[in-house]
């Protein structure tokens, strides 16, 4: 089977969505869109949100609390897209309802706390995935096949950066700590979960950083080193809108990533031998190719995917965690 078949050939499944908030609208349009499941619930703490969210994406069923929401018979699979200061929490909830599960990045804010999500989940027999769509999307299917069949040559460098211009507010979610906030988690995530899934696990991590006044990072730079020839250079901000590309480079030639790298996109290849090759970008939304993962993976009985093991989550939230450590940002309650 194909890396990336078509999101409408997966087995159908029921979805509740915990959280009704941005992310969680774009989940739902794009299942509703390009896929066979149902959505049949929507949870919320306001039940008005809710309704707007029910209404909104054609959502037959509301929840005031998430708990009611997990535990509806109608759903089979639950999207946890609150707070990353929430994950585990919610996580848990879904897990000790019986429900598979399917929670946002960054899965937690820790790799303790993803670790006990994931003892939870292995003891109740259900599936979790972290919701690090890039995973599963063509063009990335198509980057691995190439870097795989040694078109570049040995990799030696990966660039990747993530940079949004978000609002400079103090009182929004991204500059609070006790949310887990910071560009780290929101955007950083993505070219550290793009590097592991190329290069593995690092053998060493650097990073310097400058913090908010609440105490959350701004803007962060890594670098993560493999081996004696191997490096990833890393950066990402919440203060500007960066080009959001990224590139690998070997021995024979280099791929450039068109931005969004994080998203569909296209790329391109050039060999030192003059050859070149080039992935067109196959659509705009991408979304549905993590939901139709999960309904594939529940359908055949396992509890995790291949392409986002439980493993790799805990390696990225390790990452993550030592990057934190070396700026200087602790969340309260960790």
């Amino acid at each position: 089977m194909a890396r990336t078949p078509d999101p409408r050939t997966a087995p159908p499944i029921r979805w509740g969505i915990l959280g009704a908030g941005g992310i969680a609208g774009t989940f739902a349009d794009a299942v509703a869109e390009h896929t066979r499941a149902q959505l049949v619930a929507v949870g919320s703490r306001h039940r008005d949100r809710a309704e707007r969210f029910a209404t909104a994406h054609h959502i037959p069923t509301t929840h005031v609390g998430y708990r009611q929401l997990v535990e509806d018979p109608q759903v089979d699979a639950v999207y946890v897209a609150t707070p990353h200061s929430e994950h585990k929490e919610h996580a848990l909830l879904a897990i000790a309802a019986g429900k598979h599960v399917l929670v946002e990045k960054a899965f937690t804010r820790n790799a303790a706390e993803a670790q006990e999500v994931f003892d939870a989940a292995r003891s109740a027999g259900v599936f979790v995935m972290e919701a690090m769509w890039t995973r599963f999307l063509p063009h990335v299917a198509a980057l691995h096949q190439v870097v795989d069949a040694g078109e570049i040559g040995d990799v030696l460098s990966l660039i990747a950066d993530h940079g949004q211009l978000l609002p400079h507010d103090p009182r929004n979610r991204l500059y609070a700590p006790e949310l887990a906030g910071g560009a780290l988690l929101d955007l950083g995530v993505y070219p550290v979960s793009f590097a592991h899934d190329f290069l593995g696990v690092p053998d060493s991590v650097t990073a310097v950083g400058q913090l908010t006044e609440t105490g959350v990072d701004g803007q962060v730079s890594i670098v993560l080193g493999y081996g004696e020839r191997t490096q990833a250079s890393l950066t990402t901000t919440m203060w500007a809108r960066t080009p959001t590309v990224a590139a690998i480079s070997g021995t024979e030639g280099f791929i450039s990533v068109a931005g969004s790298f994080y998203a569909p996109t296209s790329f391109r290849l050039q060999r030192h031998d003059g050859r070149v090759w080039t992935f067109e970008n196959p659509g705009r939304k991408g979304l549905q190719y993590e939901a139709a993962e999960v309904a594939r993976r529940v359908a055949e009985g396992v509890t995790e995917s291949p392409l986002m093991t439980w493993d790799d989550t805990i390696q990225v939230m390790r990452t993550l965690d030592e990057v934190r450590r070396q700026v200087g940002v602790a969340y309260p309650g960790e």
